[in-house]
């Protein structure tokens, strides 16, 4: 019987803003004259190398970079040197500062929870189930989760960053049951990576796939979990 459950950050619970949201807002945010011609082409590349954490996957990574992206979730210090190239690479204007572009995807504002988020966890927590986030991620996300009244609702956080392991590595699902106080076959895994999140069940916990879908795609696809948990 399931007893907790695991859930990824990004794509999962919450998701970035487009990348065209979050160029708009830094460049407003910075005072950068780009027309609207040259903001949608500059869109256009960032997306195609993926600069944008959490939000399109890149089709093309320079050579140079690959060896950080492949391990950017394990520290900070990686995934900004990761990310940060990326952006470079999509030849930003020279007024762009790529590291202000980078912290700005932190911010609160550029996360959204899926409608569901908030009454899923909130029912989980009055079922008596606890709740962990196991998240390949390079920064310390519990903020975002304050800002969006969900922390509070969170018990545990496994974060690739603080325990030098990427999801499929055993170690930070092991990792997360073990601060769950609980053996991996009582514990689901709920995330829209199959390879990364599904890797859960080689050490036995069960795993709930969902979509990676825009917020207003996906209005209800974490509430079919309560349907197959105890309560």
């Amino acid at each position: 019987m399931i007893k907790a459950v695991m859930f990824d950050f990004s794509g999962t619970l919450l998701r970035v803003v487009s990348t065209a949201e979050w160029l708009a807002a830094h460049t407003a945010a910075a005072g950068l004259g780009l027309t609207a011609r040259e903001e949608a082409e500059l869109v256009a590349r960032l997306e195609e190398f993926g600069a944008l954490p959490g939000g399109v996957v890149p089709r093309r990574i320079p050579p140079e970079v690959q060896e950080a992206w492949d391990t950017r979730d394990l520290t900070p210090e990686l995934h900004r040197t990761a990310y940060t190239a990326l952006a470079r690479a999509a030849e930003p204007p020279a007024g762009l500062d790529v590291d202000a572009l980078y912290d700005s995807h932190i911010a609160p504002g550029s996360w959204r929870p899926y409608p569901d988020a908030l009454p899923v966890l909130r029912e989980l927590r009055r079922r008596g189930l606890p709740v962990a986030v196991v998240s390949n991620v390079g920064w310390d996300l519990r903020p975002i989760f304050r800002a969006h009244g969900l922390d509070e609702l969170v018990d545990v956080y496994v974060l690739s960053c603080e325990v030098g392991a990427q999801k499929p590595d055993p170690v930070i699902f092991e990792t997360a049951c073990e601060r769950l106080g609980l053996a991996p076959s009582d514990v689901l895994m709920v995330g829209d990576d199959r390879t990364c999140d599904g890797g859960a069940t080689a050490l036995g916990c069960a795993f709930h796939p969902v979509d990676h879908l825009p917020v207003d795609l996906r209005p209800d696809a974490l509430t079919a979990l309560l349907a197959v948990l105890p309560g």
